[in-house]
């Protein structure tokens, strides 16, 4: 885990987590959400939408951002005010996603910073991009 103080951090900073999505990882997030939709878990239901396969569940996936804010910047004592998630496009299991983060802006007063967030699939495509509001604390 990485720890940068509030006044370590510059507008600009960037950081990254990549993982690659398993069959496990929806099952799993499935059972510790409560949300079974069939597009996530049934095969043979998911072959008849409109995306061909299962996919992820977007949170599941969106979850990689705050990997990224808690882990690598702003790091360890954060404190998530605020996120908005915009999905572009589906994440099938198996693909390999990167959460990426940027500092977009600082406010001193209270250590509130503001952050671009987009998450990228092996091809490079956007699947969700967004804001995020944290604090250091």
């Amino acid at each position: 885990m990485h720890e940068l103080t509030y006044e370590e951090i510059a507008i600009g900073d960037k950081a990254s987590v990549s993982k690659t999505i398993s069959e496990s990882d929806v099952y799993q997030f499935a059972g510790i959400t409560g949300d079974f939709n069939p597009i996530h878990i049934n095969k043979e239901f998911a072959e008849k939408s409109l995306f061909k396969e299962r996919v992820v569940h977007g949170i599941l996936t969106s979850g990689l951002i705050s990997a990224v804010i808690g882990m690598k910047l702003p790091g360890a004592n954060t404190v998530y005010l605020g996120q908005t998630l915009n999905f572009k496009a589906p994440v099938k299991i198996g693909d390999t996603v990167e959460a990426e983060v940027t500092v977009i802006e600082k406010k001193d007063k209270h250590k509130i910073i503001r952050m671009e967030t987009v998450v990228r699939n092996q091809r490079g495509e956007v699947v969700i991009d967004g804001e995020a509001t944290v604090m250091k604390v």
